[in-house]
């Protein structure tokens, strides 16, 4: 269209329609400050991920001790699967976080529930319990379940606290019950219990709704307590070293009584395999959540404290 034309349909005189200037066009610079707080973010991401890719470059290594690095190879990953010792340690490693991520994903479901669907009074009390044993540091807690083990396996007869297996569980699957039920309390209360309601309205048992709505709406952050609950169990090192026995000696153990005679390469191989292992799960927990919906935030905002 000309300037004519468009003088005619819009009315204005087209020395006037020419002479008119356009959109501004504005160039946005970064302020210094961005640049900054970027540099710092690095500096920040540097500091806290240049130790793992250290052990991880260092897992390479052909020498005899970690700390002198001679040659690039494999040899370290090879003694994995040649040294009994590092196998058993990962083995109990292994058993006793999976069976502790079932207790705490069993007890903490429930508990979760009923947080969310029974609410009351009790319930300030019973939140002020599981917050209390989520912020309890780990010493006090393995130095508190030592002599009650003593306890109830040596004095009262009762055999299976004096298996390491069943103590290692019982004291991983303390702090990982509190966090199983947060998760779970955070994802039916960011949910109406319409259908509950019209299940029951249904003439559906109690134990029926349970398990064909309420367990499925609960689903997704069961699956991701069970699997935080085990990246947790595989290095609490401090109830580890308390509570574990003779001949189930866990891998953070292992580790620790290693660093007498100096770390092997292997020992940093092995660490590797458990990063990815323990990057695996909180993969896998990331895409459970992602696909609950909105129900994420509400999980995020429970874990920091907030309803």
């Amino acid at each position: 269209m000309t300037a004519r034309e468009m003088a005619r349909s819009t009315g204005v005189p087209a020395a006037a329609s020419a002479a008119r200037p356009g959109p501004a066009v504005h160039r946005h610079r970064t302020p210094i400050r961005h640049r900054l707080l970027l540099a710092w973010s690095l500096v920040g991401f540097a500091f806290l991920f240049a130790p793992i890719v250290v052990i991880v470059a260092y897992s390479f290594n052909t020498g005899r001790l970690l700390v002198s690095f001679e040659d690039f190879g494999i040899e370290s990953y090879l003694a994995l699967f040649q040294k009994q010792v590092l196998s058993d340690a990962v083995s109990v490693s292994l058993r006793a976080a999976g069976l502790s991520s079932l207790i705490a994903s069993g007890l903490g479901t429930l508990a979760g529930i009923a947080l969310a669907r029974r609410p009351g009074g009790w319930t300030v009390w019973f939140v002020g319990i599981l917050l209390l044993v989520a912020v309890t540091p780990s010493i006090v807690g393995a130095v508190a379940l030592l002599p009650w083990f003593v306890f109830l396996g040596q004095d009262l007869g009762f055999g299976v606290f004096n298996d390491g297996i069943a103590r290692l569980t019982i004291g991983s699957s303390l702090f990982s019950v509190a966090v199983v039920a947060y998760l779970v309390r955070a994802r039916l209360i960011g949910m109406q219990a319409n259908l509950e309601e019209a299940a029951a309205d249904l003439y559906s048992t109690p134990l029926r709704t349970l398990r064909r709505v309420t367990l499925p709406l609960a689903m997704p952050a069961i699956l991701s307590g069970f699997l935080l609950s085990f990246t947790f169990s595989l290095d609490d090192t401090i109830v580890a070293a308390f509570v574990q026995v003779s001949g189930t000696t866990p891998w953070p153990v292992y580790v620790l009584s290693a660093l007498r005679s100096g770390l092997r390469p292997e020992i940093a191989a092995l660490s590797t395999g458990m990063l990815l292992l323990t990057l695996f799960a909180l993969l896998v927990v990331a895409i459970i959540l992602k696909r609950a919906g909105d129900s994420t935030a509400d999980i995020a905002k429970t874990m920091a404290g907030g309803s």
